[in-house]
């Protein structure tokens, strides 16, 4: 593996990091309308990358299969949707709005509120990661090429700004210390990294099945925008700011993975 990947899946974690750094700045928690067009914007940016950097990639991967072509993007897709699901019923975690989830556990608040972000980043990390394996295996996914995997990275590091502060300042409103609160902020982006290079072990050694890894990042990814940050645009007073942010980050991605 070479400078530049590394690098590269490092981008996203630089992302969250710089969110999480917010809590030195800001005095008080974000604004109901701000963390709506955050979650928007991140949604966005996330179905536009599993569908141009993943299922896009992942059908022309599988085009020697002719009539068939669309069944390891659909078997992928499927199987990491259930992933995130089986990980949603597991893992205990508690999303922003107090609502806890997974296994019963005695564990402390900020802890839970970690473990939920971390399920979040899991499949940023996957995508990048696979996207990344894609470039280095052209023979299997030629469409796939270190330009579009920075870009992925990129885009995926823009929406974990937002990210990363959306943790860290309801943690420092709650009491916690500023220093505490960017620790666990910046920490619950480390999973990416790691997740990115699992998936480009796995990759080298399933290399052949490129067009279904491709499709399960998307899939995990899709779970994540429906199942979280949809909810969240949509709780509290009615605004249509997090679907205006949604297009934002949706348009953003395209043009980035098109230029790029």
């Amino acid at each position: 593996m070479n400078t530049q990947v590394l690098q590269g899946l490092l981008v996203p974690f630089l992302g969250t990091t710089l969110g999480a750094a917010l809590v030195f700045f800001l005095k008080r928690d974000l604004p109901e309308k701000v963390q709506k067009g955050l979650s928007g914007f991140a949604a966005g940016v996330m179905v536009a990358a599993s569908i141009w950097s993943l299922l896009i990639p992942a059908l022309e991967g599988a085009a020697d299969l002719g009539a068939w072509s669309f069944l390891p993007a659909t078997i992928g897709f499927w199987l990491g949707i259930l992933f995130l699901l089986l990980l949603d019923r597991l893992v205990p975690h508690v999303h922003l709005d107090g609502e806890q989830e997974g296994l019963r556990a005695s564990l402390p608040q900020s802890m839970m509120v970690a473990l939920a972000v971390a399920l979040h980043n899991l499949p940023e990390g996957m995508a990048v990661g696979v996207v990344y394996a894609g470039s280095m295996q052209p023979e299997q996914v030629g469409s796939v090429s270190f330009a579009s995997a920075f870009a992925l990275a990129i885009g995926i590091a823009l929406q974990n700004v937002p990210e990363g502060a959306i943790v860290a300042m309801p943690l420092r409103q709650a009491g916690m210390s500023r220093k505490k609160a960017f620790t666990l902020g910046m920490l619950s982006g480390a999973v990416e990294p790691l997740g990115a290079l699992l998936t480009i072990g796995l990759a080298a050694v399933f290399a052949p099945m490129m067009p279904v890894m491709l499709s399960f990042a998307a899939g995990a990814m899709l779970y994540v925008v429906v199942e979280e940050l949809v909810p969240e645009m949509a709780q509290g007073t009615h605004t249509n700011v997090g679907t205006v942010l949604f297009a934002v980050g949706f348009s953003l991605m395209m043009a980035m993975d098109y230029i790029l």
